[in-house]
């Protein structure tokens, strides 16, 4: 049986278009809040849980319009460092205080931002695929959104400074927190929380999905590559403001 309360719903739906449009439209855009608008109305457990299924099928979707796209140099670097961060994170569940791995993680996004909206590194070349830079931040990015459910703010970090082609940025990012999810699954599914009203409250909303990544490819398309990296970096900085008050919430 789904979650029959209304307010959950009349919040529900729009995070979960606006996640969709995120997703495929401007990473890290809504990065961070579809869990925190979610525990507004259940707990942030539950609101976990009952985006994980949607995330997934999202990714599902996301895979489907950048079929093929995505960046070949960065994507294997990039999922080494995922799986040891996704490691990491279960190895150490419940020994981090979450509030402080917000606060750094946060810190981080508003200095690497701020580095580049205030034209700091203008006229620094775009930056090269590394292994050793790829897997550290992929690595923070998978323990950080296993514990936090906070991946976006280092995967922007590595990605954004290489300049790449705005479609290509896109599909390296849906292909990258597609294995983040689904990476997922068994460790919630070990921890009860894929139980069957979870579920079934994820299938309810799953309609909305398409509507969602499809606006958020058109989106994409209309946006040249010096607007399209402005708002992302705009995003990155709002996310690192949310990061660090959830974490100064829970001093």
């Amino acid at each position: 049986m789904p979650i029959t309360d209304p307010i959950f719903y009349l919040l529900a739906v729009p995070v979960v278009l606006l996640t969709g449009i995120s997703k495929t439209g401007i990473p890290g855009l809504f990065g961070g809040m579809a869990v925190p608008l979610l525990a507004l109305a259940i707990s942030p457990t539950q609101a976990a849980a009952v985006m994980l299924p949607v995330l997934c099928v999202i990714d599902l979707f996301g895979l489907r319009a950048f079929r093929g796209v995505y960046d070949r140099r960065n994507l294997p670097i990039m999922l080494c460092g995922l799986l040891i961060g996704v490691l990491i994170g279960a190895l150490i569940f419940g020994l981090v205080r979450q509030d402080l791995l917000r606060l750094a993680i946060g810190s981080i996004a508003i200095v690497f931002a701020l580095n580049n909206i205030l034209g700091w590194t203008r006229n620094r070349p775009p930056s090269q695929p590394s292994w050793p830079r790829g897997v550290f931040w992929s690595a923070l990015s998978g323990c950080t959104s296993y514990l936090a459910h906070a991946g976006a703010a280092p995967m922007m970090a590595y990605l954004l400074p290489q300049r790449l082609d705005r479609r290509v940025y896109v599909g390296t990012t849906v292909w990258f927190f597609f294995a983040s999810n689904y990476a997922k699954i068994l460790p919630y599914a070990l921890l009860g929380q894929l139980d069957t009203t979870n579920l079934a409250t994820g299938l309810v909303l799953l309609p909305l999905i398409p509507l969602g990544v499809k606006l958020g490819v058109m989106i994409q398309g209309r946006l040249n590559d010096q607007v399209f990296y402005r708002i992302s970096y705009w995003a990155l900085l709002g996310i690192g403001i949310k990061l660090i008050y959830d974490g100064m919430a829970h001093l």
